[in-house]
């Protein structure tokens, strides 16, 4: 099995308060999305899994029209296609694993994180 390791994994900057590192496996993408306070992953869906675990921060998670703060250690499910949104309260490191890969995210057809 390959060995990652996240200080060797390329920092996508997004907009100027989102990055991102991904890896993509056959199955599914994982990605570290460093959040700056402020920042807004707006409101979208997708037809893929997705458990978020924050490792720093604070982030205002609203899955369809509910908010919830998650903190260090949290752990957030999405279902596929459940709309969702994420504002950082603090600045904010998270991991998100989805399952399966996201092809969007391999194409660079992510326009709602680019704005």
């Amino acid at each position: 099995m390959p060995l990652h390791r996240w200080d060797e994994v390329p920092l996508e900057q997004l907009n100027p308060l989102c990055a991102r590192q991904c890896l993509h496996t056959e199955k599914m993408t994982v990605a570290r999305v460093h959040l700056k306070k402020g920042a807004v992953v707006p409101r979208h869906s997708h037809a893929n899994e997705q458990v978020t675990l924050v490792e720093r921060g604070r982030l205002r998670f609203t899955l369809r029209d509910e908010p919830t703060v998650l903190a260090p250690g949290d752990i957030m499910l999405t279902p596929p296609e459940a709309p969702h949104m994420v504002e950082a309260l603090e600045d904010s490191l998270a991991t998100d694993l989805f399952a399966p890969v996201r092809e969007d995210w391999r194409r660079g057809d992510d326009a709602y994180l680019r704005g």
